[in-house]
């Protein structure tokens, strides 16, 4: 119930094709010149436009990311700040409780 299924492996459906060899000449050919290769990175051109785009995507990041990190550091200062404030508290009960017995 639980084994899994294995699939079967598909038999072909055609007849295999025979490769035939093919003789190999040695002698002088002429050999035709390689073109020259394209360059391997285009060229960037950087225009007013996208210095400008570019400029308002990096402040975009710089303030989201601001507000990330300052939201989370006062995250940790308030439960900080919160246990703290726990700790007073049972402290000042232990305390009292032990005074009364």
């Amino acid at each position: 119930m639980l084994r899994p299924k294995l699939p079967t492996m598909p038999q072909p459906t055609s007849l295999p094709v025979v490769i035939e060899p093919t003789t190999v000449t040695s002698g002088s050919q002429d050999i035709p010149a390689l073109p020259t290769p394209a360059p391997a990175r285009p060229v960037v051109q950087l225009t007013p436009g996208t210095a400008v785009a570019l400029v308002g995507g990096g402040t975009a990041v710089v303030l989201v990311l601001g507000t990330v990190l300052v939201s989370l550091l006062l995250a940790v200062a308030i439960t900080g700040a919160s246990v703290a404030v726990c700790a007073v508290v049972l402290r000042s009960l232990l305390a009292s409780d032990a005074k009364r017995r």
